[in-house]
Protein backbone atom coordinates (compact mmCIF):
# COMPACT_ATOMS: atom_id res chain seq x y z
CA UNK A 1 0.00 0.00 0.00
CA UNK A 2 1.33 3.69 -0.91
CA UNK A 3 1.35 6.18 0.92
CA UNK A 4 -1.43 8.14 -0.87
CA UNK A 5 -3.21 4.88 -0.33
CA UNK A 6 -2.57 5.60 2.59
CA UNK A 7 -3.58 8.99 3.08
CA UNK A 8 -6.44 8.73 1.47
CA UNK A 9 -7.81 5.51 3.82
CA UNK A 10 -7.13 8.06 6.75
CA UNK A 11 -9.04 10.65 5.64
CA UNK A 12 -11.98 9.25 4.43
CA UNK A 13 -12.27 7.45 8.22
CA UNK A 14 -11.81 10.65 10.05
CA UNK A 15 -14.61 11.97 7.68
CA UNK A 16 -16.83 8.96 8.11
CA UNK A 17 -15.95 8.85 11.73
CA UNK A 18 -17.22 13.18 11.98
CA UNK A 19 -20.02 12.50 9.69
CA UNK A 20 -21.17 9.59 12.60
CA UNK A 21 -20.31 11.70 15.56
CA UNK A 22 -22.51 14.77 13.90
CA UNK A 23 -25.54 12.80 13.05
CA UNK A 24 -25.54 11.39 16.53
CA UNK A 25 -25.24 14.51 17.81
CA UNK A 26 -28.28 15.90 15.29
CA UNK A 27 -30.50 13.42 17.69
CA UNK A 28 -29.71 9.68 17.37
CA UNK A 29 -28.37 9.37 21.04
CA UNK A 30 -30.71 8.94 24.59
CA UNK A 31 -30.19 7.57 27.85
CA UNK A 32 -30.56 3.71 28.85
CA UNK A 33 -31.71 4.76 32.15
CA UNK A 34 -34.33 6.95 33.50
CA UNK A 35 -35.01 7.83 37.48
CA UNK A 36 -38.46 9.39 37.90
CA UNK A 37 -40.88 10.50 40.66
CA UNK A 38 -44.11 11.00 40.37
CA UNK A 39 -47.62 11.98 42.28
CA UNK A 40 -50.99 9.57 41.75
CA UNK A 41 -54.57 10.12 42.22
CA UNK A 42 -56.44 6.75 42.89
CA UNK A 43 -59.72 5.62 42.73
CA UNK A 44 -61.17 2.00 44.30
CA UNK A 45 -63.95 0.06 42.88
CA UNK A 46 -64.73 -2.43 45.04
CA UNK A 47 -67.29 -3.18 48.05
CA UNK A 48 -67.54 0.06 49.08
CA UNK A 49 -70.26 1.86 47.00
CA UNK A 50 -69.13 5.79 47.31
CA UNK A 51 -65.66 6.35 45.60
CA UNK A 52 -63.01 8.37 47.26
CA UNK A 53 -60.26 10.32 45.56
CA UNK A 54 -56.85 9.75 47.56
CA UNK A 55 -52.75 10.11 47.16
CA UNK A 56 -50.00 8.56 46.74
CA UNK A 57 -46.19 8.76 45.73
CA UNK A 58 -44.12 7.23 42.86
CA UNK A 59 -40.23 6.98 42.34
CA UNK A 60 -39.41 4.74 39.09
CA UNK A 61 -36.55 3.43 37.68
CA UNK A 62 -36.83 2.67 33.54
CA UNK A 63 -34.38 1.01 31.64
CA UNK A 64 -34.85 2.37 28.10
CA UNK A 65 -33.66 -0.64 25.97
CA UNK A 66 -34.75 2.44 22.61
CA UNK A 67 -36.27 5.71 23.14
CA UNK A 68 -39.91 4.08 22.72
CA UNK A 69 -39.07 1.15 24.38
CA UNK A 70 -38.72 1.05 27.98
CA UNK A 71 -39.48 -1.68 30.85
CA UNK A 72 -39.92 0.18 34.15
CA UNK A 73 -39.98 -0.39 37.74
CA UNK A 74 -42.13 1.33 40.36
CA UNK A 75 -42.52 1.44 43.98
CA UNK A 76 -45.52 2.99 45.34
CA UNK A 77 -46.85 4.38 48.75
CA UNK A 78 -50.10 6.08 49.43
CA UNK A 79 -53.75 5.36 50.96
CA UNK A 80 -56.86 3.93 49.16
CA UNK A 81 -60.46 4.35 50.55
CA UNK A 82 -64.11 4.59 49.84
CA UNK A 83 -67.38 4.68 51.02
CA UNK A 84 -69.14 7.17 54.10
CA UNK A 85 -70.86 6.43 56.83
CA UNK A 86 -71.49 9.73 57.80
CA UNK A 87 -73.79 10.10 54.46
CA UNK A 88 -74.80 6.90 54.91
CA UNK A 89 -74.69 4.57 57.89
CA UNK A 90 -76.43 1.64 56.00
CA UNK A 91 -73.24 1.27 53.87
CA UNK A 92 -69.39 0.63 54.10
CA UNK A 93 -66.35 2.17 54.53
CA UNK A 94 -62.69 1.62 54.02
CA UNK A 95 -59.12 2.68 54.26
CA UNK A 96 -55.85 1.18 52.96
CA UNK A 97 -52.60 2.52 53.62
CA UNK A 98 -50.42 0.18 50.61
CA UNK A 99 -47.21 -0.23 49.38
CA UNK A 100 -47.23 -1.33 45.47
CA UNK A 101 -44.04 -2.37 43.64
CA UNK A 102 -45.08 -2.75 39.83
CA UNK A 103 -42.89 -4.22 36.48
CA UNK A 104 -43.78 -3.03 33.45
CA UNK A 105 -43.22 -3.12 29.21
CA UNK A 106 -44.04 0.05 27.57
CA UNK A 107 -44.45 0.22 23.67
CA UNK A 108 -44.56 4.02 22.55
CA UNK A 109 -46.06 4.97 19.00
CA UNK A 110 -42.88 5.97 18.12
CA UNK A 111 -41.23 2.61 17.28
CA UNK A 112 -43.57 1.38 15.07
CA UNK A 113 -44.35 3.95 13.16
CA UNK A 114 -42.46 6.74 10.37
CA UNK A 115 -42.71 9.93 12.28
CA UNK A 116 -40.27 11.76 9.97
CA UNK A 117 -42.53 12.79 7.09
CA UNK A 118 -45.95 13.27 9.78
CA UNK A 119 -46.71 16.32 11.83
CA UNK A 120 -49.61 14.39 13.07
CA UNK A 121 -47.07 11.32 13.68
CA UNK A 122 -44.59 12.89 15.02
CA UNK A 123 -47.24 14.49 17.64
CA UNK A 124 -48.57 11.01 18.80
CA UNK A 125 -44.86 9.16 18.62
CA UNK A 126 -44.64 9.63 22.50
CA UNK A 127 -48.25 7.78 23.11
CA UNK A 128 -47.87 4.68 24.95
CA UNK A 129 -49.53 1.84 26.18
CA UNK A 130 -48.22 -0.57 29.06
CA UNK A 131 -48.78 -3.74 31.20
CA UNK A 132 -47.19 -6.17 33.16
CA UNK A 133 -47.22 -7.24 37.07
CA UNK A 134 -47.95 -5.71 40.10
CA UNK A 135 -48.11 -6.79 44.31
CA UNK A 136 -49.95 -4.97 46.87
CA UNK A 137 -49.29 -4.81 50.66
CA UNK A 138 -52.01 -3.94 52.13
CA UNK A 139 -52.91 -2.90 55.46
CA UNK A 140 -56.38 -2.06 55.39
CA UNK A 141 -58.83 -1.50 58.00
CA UNK A 142 -63.02 -1.18 57.16
CA UNK A 143 -66.34 -1.42 58.75
CA UNK A 144 -69.43 -2.79 57.57
CA UNK A 145 -73.15 -2.18 58.13
CA UNK A 146 -75.22 -5.08 58.85
CA UNK A 147 -78.36 -4.33 59.69
CA UNK A 148 -78.11 -2.67 63.15
CA UNK A 149 -74.58 -3.48 63.63
CA UNK A 150 -71.50 -2.64 62.51
CA UNK A 151 -68.49 -4.88 61.90
CA UNK A 152 -65.04 -3.64 61.57
CA UNK A 153 -62.60 -6.21 59.74
CA UNK A 154 -58.83 -5.49 58.89
CA UNK A 155 -56.30 -6.79 56.07
CA UNK A 156 -52.89 -7.36 55.95
CA UNK A 157 -52.17 -9.52 52.76
CA UNK A 158 -49.82 -8.84 49.75
CA UNK A 159 -52.13 -9.57 46.29
CA UNK A 160 -50.82 -9.26 43.14
CA UNK A 161 -52.83 -7.13 40.27
CA UNK A 162 -52.15 -6.55 36.57
CA UNK A 163 -51.58 -2.76 35.45
CA UNK A 164 -53.55 -2.05 32.10
CA UNK A 165 -51.79 1.85 31.47
CA UNK A 166 -52.15 4.95 28.88
CA UNK A 167 -50.40 7.53 28.70
CA UNK A 168 -48.07 10.46 26.83
CA UNK A 169 -44.74 11.42 27.82
CA UNK A 170 -43.12 14.82 27.08
CA UNK A 171 -39.88 15.08 26.07
CA UNK A 172 -37.88 17.38 26.42
CA UNK A 173 -34.07 18.02 24.88
CA UNK A 174 -30.82 19.02 25.53
CA UNK A 175 -28.38 20.95 23.13
CA UNK A 176 -27.28 17.71 21.43
CA UNK A 177 -31.44 16.88 21.23
CA UNK A 178 -30.90 14.06 23.32
CA UNK A 179 -34.08 13.69 25.91
CA UNK A 180 -32.98 14.62 29.37
CA UNK A 181 -36.28 15.06 30.86
CA UNK A 182 -39.45 13.51 30.55
CA UNK A 183 -42.86 14.76 31.85
CA UNK A 184 -45.19 11.17 31.82
CA UNK A 185 -49.29 11.99 31.92
CA UNK A 186 -50.97 8.64 32.62
CA UNK A 187 -54.29 6.98 33.12
CA UNK A 188 -54.23 3.40 34.70
CA UNK A 189 -56.37 0.95 35.88
CA UNK A 190 -55.38 -1.99 38.24
CA UNK A 191 -56.74 -5.23 38.00
CA UNK A 192 -56.50 -6.73 41.33
CA UNK A 193 -56.46 -10.90 41.87
CA UNK A 194 -58.01 -10.99 44.61
CA UNK A 195 -60.51 -8.87 47.03
CA UNK A 196 -58.94 -7.55 50.25
CA UNK A 197 -57.35 -4.03 48.82
CA UNK A 198 -60.46 -2.63 50.70
CA UNK A 199 -60.86 -5.30 53.90
CA UNK A 200 -64.57 -6.53 52.39
CA UNK A 201 -65.21 -9.36 50.86
CA UNK A 202 -68.75 -8.95 50.11
CA UNK A 203 -69.33 -9.14 46.01
CA UNK A 204 -67.96 -12.05 43.57
CA UNK A 205 -65.77 -9.41 42.15
CA UNK A 206 -62.14 -8.85 42.84
CA UNK A 207 -61.55 -5.71 43.52
CA UNK A 208 -60.23 -2.93 40.67
CA UNK A 209 -58.04 0.29 41.57
CA UNK A 210 -57.52 3.07 39.20
CA UNK A 211 -54.87 5.70 38.96
CA UNK A 212 -54.25 8.87 37.15
CA UNK A 213 -50.78 10.00 37.46
CA UNK A 214 -47.96 13.58 36.42
CA UNK A 215 -44.79 12.32 36.75
CA UNK A 216 -41.33 13.54 35.19
CA UNK A 217 -38.11 11.03 34.63
CA UNK A 218 -34.74 12.42 34.70
CA UNK A 219 -31.59 10.87 32.28
CA UNK A 220 -29.28 9.21 34.35
CA UNK A 221 -27.28 6.54 31.91
CA UNK A 222 -24.69 7.22 29.58
CA UNK A 223 -26.02 8.00 25.97
CA UNK A 224 -26.31 5.31 23.30
CA UNK A 225 -27.42 5.48 20.16
CA UNK A 226 -30.70 4.91 18.06
CA UNK A 227 -31.38 3.42 14.75
CA UNK A 228 -33.37 6.83 13.83
CA UNK A 229 -33.85 10.51 14.46
CA UNK A 230 -35.62 10.68 17.77
CA UNK A 231 -36.61 14.67 17.40
CA UNK A 232 -38.59 16.59 14.97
Amino acid sequence: MTNTMVKSFIVTFVISLFALTSKAQLGYMYSQLDLGVAGTVNTVYGDAKVQQNKFSGDVSLSYNQTPFVNYVFDFQVGNLSGGNLKKNIYSNQFSNNYTAYTGRAQLQLGEITDYSQSAVANAFKNLYLSSGIGFIANNASAVASQGNSYVSTQSNSIEAFIPVRIGYEFKLFNAYDEPTIKFDLAYQTNYVLGDEIDALKLGKSNDIFTQFSLGVKFAIGTPTSYRKQISY
